[in-house]
């Protein structure tokens, strides 16, 4: 069949339609990218290989116990990728055609918060700060105790001074105030994250890597300040670096996911 025969088959819609199938695949990928969820779709793909090599080799009994566990499939693929179809979701509500409108931190929040964490780091007073992005955080703002008040580095400093009623936890800034304090986050149970890293650090790891959200941690212990980025830690920043990567994220990079930390 010639090129001429070709174009008079393929119309621009088939066209389109595969285009669409490969930005939605090349997004899954990207998406499952430098993650176990990698090792799990290649399990499932040699699953489907044995059971195909099987039913070709017309080996019945392997073939038949192979269709009845491919029956489950679906429902494993939705409890073993829970967190990446839900972060893939995430996403596709952060597209700007989507969003209505956003709470921009400005840099006089963002000085506030460098200032305090900075404070905190050199008397080695252990904090956790998470800004709010585009994913809301009401449910953690809810397991808190509300304050509602403008950002500022007196009351940062004052809420995570030892002995006070609201150091422990984290503090959650949304819309440039402080939503709340002494909050719970989800604290990442990661294996392969260093032992050294406290529960603050967890605590960070996992709301960033559950939401969009950045979160300052300040070391109790060492008084290093480090920012939670997408599930991953950027450590040992003085204030400048702390300051220039919430600039990035906060204001010159609004509208990005924020995936990936430099």
């Amino acid at each position: 069949m010639d090129a001429a025969s070709w174009l008079e088959i393929v119309t621009w819609r088939d066209l389109l339609d595969i285009a669409l199938v490969a930005v939605v695949f090349y997004n899954l990928l990207l998406l499952i990218r430098g993650t176990r969820a990698v090792q799990v779709l290649l399990g499932m793909v040699f699953f489907g290989a044995i059971y195909w090599a099987a039913r070709l080799a017309e080996l019945a009994t392997l073939e038949t116990i192979l269709r009845s566990l491919l029956i489950f499939l679906p429902f494993a693929v939705i409890v073993l990728f829970q967190h990446e179809i839900r972060r893939g979701l995430a996403n596709f509500g952060r597209n700007p055609l989507l969003t209505f409108g956003s709470h921009q931190l400005t840099e006089t929040t963002i000085h506030e918060v460098v200032l305090a964490a900075s404070a905190l780091a050199n008397q080695r007073i252990g904090a956790l700060i998470v800004l709010q992005r585009l994913e809301g955080l009401r449910n953690y703002v809810e397991n808190g105790i509300r304050i509602d008040s403008r950002v500022s580095y007196d009351l940062l400093v004052n809420i995570f001074t030892p002995g006070t009623p609201l150091h422990d936890g984290a503090v959650i800034v949304y819309d440039n105030r402080i939503a709340a304090a002494a909050c719970f986050l989800p604290v990442a149970l990661d294996t392969e994250v260093s032992t050294e890293l406290g529960t603050r650090h967890r605590a960070a790891l996992g709301i960033s890597s559950e939401s969009d959200a950045l979160a300052v941690v300040v070391s109790e212990e060492t008084g290093v300040i480090s920012l939670g980025v997408a599930g991953e830690l950027v450590r040992d920043l003085d204030s400048k670096a702390l300051r220039n990567h919430l600039y990035k994220y906060l204001i010159a990079d609004l509208g990005g996911s924020g995936e990936g930390t430099q």
